[in-house]
């Protein structure tokens, strides 16, 4: 006896086992999120009126660059988590739902190795 409907027998799809593992690194990158944005903010408010030589030596702290690049880490990848959640739940045609996961995916990573690649760059040349 199976727990499967009868069309799922016929297509024979199950579970693709990935939703506790995205469910999870949602929860975690959120989770992240919440201290790497407040020392951000208050970072950003410590310096408010500052002079752009003086940001770009913040930002050559070890100390600030590696918080920066966790930050900008865990927002693209909170962000691209999102986004395929909203594109699998609105989206239907499977052509348009690829199509769009990639360009999601493409962009989440090539926006995150530019904001780090800005990073390390003002911060090897501080």
């Amino acid at each position: 006896m199976s727990l499967k409907t009868p069309l799922g027998q016929v297509r024979g799809l199950g579970s693709a086992r990935s939703g506790t593992h995205h469910w999870w690194m949602q929860r975690v990158t959120a989770v992240a999120l919440v201290p790497l944005t407040l020392w951000f903010i208050l970072s950003m408010v410590g310096h408010a009126g500052a002079e752009h030589g003086e940001m770009a030596n913040w930002l050559a702290s070890p100390f600030n660059a590696i918080m920066m690049v966790l930050l900008i880490g865990a927002t693209f990848h909170h962000l691209q988590l999102g986004l395929q959640v909203v594109v699998e739940d609105y989206i239907h045609g499977e052509a348009a739902k690829v199509g769009v996961m990639l360009v999601v995916k493409l962009a989440s990573v090539a926006l995150a190795v530019a904001a780090v690649f800005a990073v390390l760059k003002v911060a090897f040349t501080a």
